[in-house]
């Protein structure tokens, strides 16, 4: 499920119909999830001709073979010339770069505007209040739509793009999935790597694509995964290598061994059964079928290094809903898939994937990672090139984005401070425990919270100490900690961070303490954010119990 510690924005796109049928051009954007109650609102947007004409023209430039025009965008489109300017290199270099910009620029203007913006911007300012990501996950339900990089959308000139900013964590996410099949792994990540068939077949990637040195990839991918793991602060990696193998030899090497991560190299094509992979001379894998293996076998995220992965097939110019290979094994319940939306060269796959492949092993969510090896092509082959623009990442709607179980599943610098008990430095040698119990069960002090560490945060929000979950208390409400002075016995400390305070109870009533400090001494009645609230009694014992 959903990681609770981190705050998620929603976003679902859909065609706007009424009760004579689907309006042309007009969608409803609204917002699936959001952290605080206002958040969810909803509005509806036209297609406008700039942005339909903007996308012809940034197909023409940068994709390898431009898409059909949907006939739901097609009444609004003009004639648009596929030829490039016949001018210089520095031209050319700058067109590509507004023509990469202005896309950006319009794609966020429609999808952020109105209501919906400011729900947006609301959330994260929740974010960075708890100095968290926003997760933002973005469900398009219009298959006309799904073509379009919304990856490179971005605020403003100078600003980073949707998936590239560091305070989000963005993917796209799909609905009517099955349940979540999730295991995660813990002392090692287990890959198998599918090499297919290296010739194209009629119908793969593009007419003109080359043959893959597949062996020569193999070894760099083997080297990739290897200088992973080199690291001690680094999860390892685990690699199995199949070549060419039929349906029953993957289904059989998946069942030998738990594997995590499944990635396969070699060529792909668009169909209308989830795509199609090339495994061998007579072997072709859809993605339909490939989602029934990979759900039985439990894996947690397939890569795509290989056209069209993440690209719907058309026909008629129709696109044909849930035909990409990541969103149809989405649907079957695999928790993530990562492909390409148009054709990649080699080189930028690989570089993609060995950025990728540390930032997984260091134990970054699946969007971070992607977010990284993403600015990696950025920074190699350039903002106005398309390398960058070409991996989308699909997460299933309960799936946290987290590949690692324990402690390893975040980053390093992320990770809890953590202390051996018989350290030199260890400030607490007089063995006194301090508890905070309710207020009717003081008898036992087990029957509460134990201060550990040094510190006890208190709040609704699952990733506290204490969890309290009284509804007039603050998702962050206050925290307990020890102050250490030279020459002096330990001060225990409350600190007030909440929207009504916290309640001390003395000799003449309750003290009210709100986004202040107040010293604590064993006995003392508390209450959390009203007078109505349960009390709680702060209490110190000596010894081992």
């Amino acid at each position: 499920m959903l990681s609770p510690q981190l705050p998620s924005f929603n976003l679902a796109i859909a065609p706007l119909t009424t009760v004579q049928g689907r309006c042309p051009q007009s969608y409803a954007i609204w917002v699936l999830q959001a952290p605080y109650t206002g958040g969810y609102v909803h509005q509806d947007c036209s297609w406008s001709s700039s942005l339909s004409q903007t996308w012809q023209q940034w197909q023409a430039f940068f994709s390898v073979n431009p898409l059909p025009v949907s006939p739901a965008l097609a009444g609004v489109v003009t004639e648009v010339s596929a030829r490039q300017p016949e001018v210089g290199p520095s031209f050319v270099t700058s067109h590509s770069s507004r023509l990469m910009q202005e896309l950006g620029l319009q794609l966020w203007q429609w999808l952020f505007s109105g209501s919906v913006e400011a729900s947006f911007a609301q959330s994260q300012g929740i974010a960075q209040g708890r100095e968290l990501p926003l997760r933002l996950r973005l469900d398009i339900r219009a298959p006309e739509l799904m073509p379009l990089p919304w990856e490179i959308a971005q605020p403003r000139i100078g600003k980073a793009a949707l998936s590239l900013t560091p305070q989000l964590l963005f993917s796209r996410t799909t609905c009517d999935v099955d349940p979540l099949v999730l295991r995660r792994a813990r002392r090692s990540l287990n890959m198998l790597l599918v090499l297919g068939k290296p010739e194209a077949e009629d119908g793969a990637c593009s007419a003109k694509t080359p043959m893959l040195a597949l062996d020569d990839e193999a070894q760099r991918l083997v080297t990739i995964f290897q200088a992973a793991s080199t690291d001690g602060d680094q999860v390892p990696y685990g690699l199995d290598i199949l070549v060419q193998p039929t349906a029953a030899e993957l289904t059989q090497q998946l069942q030998r061994r738990e594997y995590h991560i499944f990635l396969y190299a070699g060529h792909g094509a668009t169909a209308p059964d989830g795509g199609l992979l090339f495994l061998g001379e007579e072997t072709t894998l859809s993605g339909t079928e490939l989602a029934q293996i990979l759900v039985r076998s439990q894996v947690t995220l397939a890569v795509f290094n290989t056209c069209w992965g993440a690209q719907l097939d058309s026909h008629d110019d129709q696109y044909i809903a849930r035909s990409s290979v990541a969103e149809v094994l989405l649907h079957h319940g695999v928790p993530a898939a990562l492909a390409m939306r148009d054709a990649i060269a080699d080189s930028e796959a690989l570089s993609f994937i060995e950025q990728f492949a540390g930032a997984i092993a260091q134990g970054h969510a699946i969007e971070r990672a992607v977010a990284i090896a993403r600015q990696q092509l950025l920074t190699l082959y350039k903002f106005n090139q398309p390398a960058w623009t070409l991996p989308v990442l699909y997460l299933h709607p309960e799936f946290d984005g987290y590949l690692l179980d324990g402690p390893e599943a975040m980053p390093a610098d992320q990770r809890p401070t953590e202390l051996p008990e018989d350290a030199s430095t260890a400030l607490n040698p007089s063995q006194v425990k301090a508890y905070l119990t309710p207020q009717e069960s003081s008898g036992s002090t087990h029957s509460g919270f134990e201060l550990r560490g040094g510190l006890m945060r208190l709040g609704r929000s699952q990733d506290n100490e204490a969890i309290l979950v009284e509804p007039w208390v603050s998702q962050y409400h206050a925290e307990i900690f020890v102050r250490h002075l030279p020459d002096q016995n330990p001060t225990y400390v409350l600190r007030d961070f909440s929207r009504y305070g916290t309640l001390i109870e003395e000799d003449k009533g309750w003290r009210k303490i709100h986004h202040q400090e107040m010293a604590l001494t064993s006995g003392m009645i508390l209450k959390f954010g009203s007078s109505q609230g349960q009390p709680w009694q702060f209490c110190l014992a000596d010894g081992e119990f």
